[in-house]
């Protein structure tokens, strides 16, 4: 029974998890986004967001304790590094899951669980763009009408009336 287990278990083994999980931390850390199944996205934040809370305080008991997890000095480098560097100052929530879909083969929903920090389409900040006006179609279909004469613009309307008042002058 699993009375009060509260993790998944992904259907492994103790030892087969622990080392999935590992490698997929390995590759988050080493490539700021991975893609993977939904559930396999929940655990490893579970996993690395510890490991990343960790690596701001640069000690060698930090090191070596994820050390532990990781057994990967090049990710370890890394997750001191850059990581380290840029989530200094973050509470907490340094990774993100953003739902992808289902997978053809077996319908499997898949995510891509990606570094916070790293992401350089969410970091840009939004240009004030000028609101456009929305513009509906009447019919799809073109006028076979005659043209009609617009009326002139705001910008020209007073100039054509001193036109008009000019020509009755005359």
């Amino acid at each position: 029974m699993r009375h009060g287990k509260k993790f998944n278990h992904l259907g492994r083994t103790a030892d087969h998890r622990r080392a999935m999980l590992a490698n997929m931390a390995i590759s988050l850390i080493m490539h700021k986004r991975i893609t993977t199944t939904l559930a396999k996205a929940k655990a490893l934040k579970k996993y690395v967001e510890p490991l990343i809370t960790r690596s701001k305080d640069d000690s060698t008991n930090s090191r070596r304790v994820v050390f532990s997890y990781l057994q990967n000095k090049e990710a370890l480098k890394e997750l001191f590094g850059a990581v380290a560097q840029k989530v200094g100052d973050r509470p907490g929530g340094y990774t993100r899951i953003i739902k992808l879909g289902s997978r053809q083969g077996d319908a499997a929903d898949i995510a891509f669980i990606e570094l916070v920090d790293f992401d350089e389409n969410m970091l840009k900040t939004p240009k004030a763009e000028a609101k456009k006006t929305r513009r509906s179609r009447k019919s799809a279909a073109p006028k076979a009408e005659a043209p009609v004469e617009e009326a002139p613009k705001a910008e020209e309307a007073p100039k054509a009336e001193a036109a008009a008042e000019e020509a009755k002058a005359e």
